[in-house]
């Protein structure tokens, strides 16, 4: 996935994963370890209606594999970083977001690793990229 390794810092990047995706700003890319160091901004739920946004904004920052991510189009994200960015930051952590970025890492993870040597994870990889 040589065009991944091109993530410039400030970018959008997609982790995707069943109906939800996880939308991040690039902070570095560490080419020696094909890792990518971002920092969360919202998980979206798609639901048959409108899609369920979650700012993660306070969430911790994330260091994943390069391969698994995506660039994120302007017109997917505009609209939901929109909704996100105009709303006033919590005083608190939000313990129910921070619970749902970790369940969705875990699930991602565990995903990646059965799929990990297998055929049919690069093949649904290289058809979302």
């Amino acid at each position: 996935m040589e065009i991944s390794l091109n993530f410039q810092p400030g970018q959008i990047v997609c982790l995707e994963h069943g109906d939800r995706n996880l939308y991040a700003e690039v902070i570095q890319v560490v080419v020696s370890r094909q890792l990518c160091w971002v920092r969360p901004l919202l998980l979206v739920t798609h639901t048959e209606e409108q899609p369920l946004t979650t700012d993660l904004r306070d969430a911790s920052d994330l260091l994943w594999p390069v391969e698994l991510f995506r660039p994120a189009l302007d017109t997917e994200v505009i609209t939901l970083l929109t909704q996100v960015l105009l709303k006033e930051p919590k005083g608190e952590p939000d313990l129910a977001a921070k619970q749902q970025f970790n369940q969705f890492i875990h699930q991602l993870w565990q995903a990646y690793q059965e799929g990990v040597g297998s055929r049919e994870w690069g093949k649904n990889l290289k058809s979302k990229i």
